[in-house]
């Protein structure tokens, strides 16, 4: 069993004894903790909305969630099934001092997660994500007395509400999607991508959608990353259905894979480029990405006369970084897309809206708009962290190793070799370590990985010894 308490909010797996797995008592100390953490930055009546994606436990996560929000004194407003980027919206939408979101995104059926958002709608930062997991340590909570106790409310079609918002973007070309009669393949992985996703290309005017495992069972039809190891059957069927775009998203629809009408993948790290290009192709601003992103966005940035900043791995840190240099554009390079005219969070339906957008004014294939990108690849590895390896001392070491590389230590370290870098960092989800490569060609970025792979391998041995 694994709970992971970080910044960012509380994940585990579902079960086992207190403390080890994220058992009720854990979901109801942690939410507490975020409760009073909300209330002591506010002196009014406090009010959260809560949303979940279809996983099996969801439903028990957030009865536990609600209830102990009202035990604390607190308003829920309660969208059910929804998605992560929706929950965000409602957030600002419904004047909520902030939000619970039920999901643990991309991992196993066996994982949830309690994702924190502040009055922004926004993930907690650094700091505020401390204070959180200082109050559940210390047992600092104190509940309402019974004339005090929180109210409930549900409210459950802001997903519609956030649909209507997108297509109300100036962007999102309806009436040219509408005119392309698009066929459209989309694998929602039986979670709420498959409400979500329907709704949004009935709006958009697609009117061919054939739809794999969108019945939000929570009964995962295949690995829920959005990645082509895992993607298999919309691969097949975007060419048997003779679609000319294929959409795949994780559990709780806040990334997006894109699937060419070859049945080759356009790549994850390329979701974020693509929509990005077709913004600057009709607004002039700044991008960012996180450091283990894809350089083809700086790429792309450059040769539309505007700058490309890079941030922390982490959606905060990448938001913090678009509002400190006002970036019109930015993301993660896992196919999620900020679009800061909508809000600040990586939303998959605003990005197949934009993509479906550029791909109905351009007259290409979806494989010949991926064929106009610098072609990168990114591989990416990982070792499994134990309670004995300094990973600090580790980067240090190999920070110390390469000096007249250009480096960058603001999240691990990067270190870039011309048109190549590697990234080596600490999970915030996961006990292991990150070591991502990028080169122009998957037998020279699997080559970089698994050069510092060894490398840090010879250091912790030699470091143990």
């Amino acid at each position: 069993m694994s709970l992971i308490k970080s910044i960012s909010g509380i994940r585990g797996t579902i079960g086992g004894k207190q403390g080890e797995g994220l058992t009720p008592l854990d979901v109801v100390r942690f939410t507490s903790a975020y409760a009073q953490f909300i209330k002591d930055q506010n002196n009014e009546k406090i009010k959260i909305v809560v949303g979940r994606d279809a996983r099996i436990s969801g439903d028990m996560v957030n009865r536990l969630v609600n209830n102990a929000l009202i035990g604390v004194g607190v308003n829920v407003v309660d969208l059910g099934l929804s998605t992560t980027p929706t929950v965000e919206m409602a957030v600002t939408s419904m004047h909520a001092h902030g939000g619970i979101i039920i999901t643990a995104s991309h991992n196993p059926r066996e994982w949830n997660a309690l994702k924190l958002l502040n009055k922004e709608g926004e993930f907690l930062s650094s700091e505020e994500g401390k204070q959180v997991l200082a109050i559940a340590e210390n047992s600092e909570i104190e509940y309402a007395d019974v004339d005090n106790l929180g109210r409930y409310a549900s409210y459950e079609r802001f997903v519609q509400d956030h649909i209507e918002k997108i297509i109300a973007l100036p962007l999102v070309d309806q009436e040219a999607i509408k005119n392309a009669g698009f066929r459209v393949v989309i694998d929602c992985v039986n979670s709420t991508g498959g409400i979500a996703l329907p709704a949004l290309l009935k709006a958009l005017g697609v009117e061919t959608v054939d739809k794999l495992n969108c019945d939000p069972t929570g009964e995962f039809a295949h690995n829920p990353e959005p990645v082509p190891g895992h993607l298999t059957e919309i691969s097949k069927r975007v060419v048997t259905k003779k679609a000319d775009v294929g959409f795949a998203v994780d559990p709780d629809v806040d990334r997006l894979a894109i699937i060419c009408e070859n049945g080759a993948f356009f790549g994850e790290e390329y979701t974020l480029v693509a929509v990005a290009d077709y913004v600057l192709q009709n607004k002039k601003g700044n991008t960012v990405s996180n450091l283990s992103s894809s350089q083809a966005l700086r790429d792309i940035s450059h040769d539309a006369g505007v700058e490309y900043y890079s941030s922390a791995v982490g959606e905060v840190n990448v938001v913090e970084k678009m509002k400190e240099v006002d970036a019109i554009i930015g993301g993660e390079g896992n196919g999620g897309v900020i679009y800061p005219e909508l809000h600040y969070g990586r939303d998959a339906l605003v990005g197949i809206a934009l993509f479906l957008s550029y791909l109905a004014r351009s007259d290409k294939t979806v494989s010949g708009l991926r064929a106009q990108y610098p072609s990168y690849s990114i591989q990416k590895d990982k070792i499994k962290l134990t309670d004995d390896l300094d990973v600090d001392g580790i980067l240090h070491k190999l920070e110390q190793k390469y000096p007249q590389q250009p480096k960058t230590t603001i999240d691990g370290l990067k270190i870039e070799f011309d048109k190549e870098w590697v990234h080596m960092r600490k999970s915030n989800t996961e006990p292991i370590i990150r070591i991502y490569a990028e080169s122009d060609s998957a037998e020279k970025a699997s080559d970089l990985a698994q050069r510092f792979v060894k490398e840090i391998e010879v250091i912790a041995r030699d470091m143990k010894a």
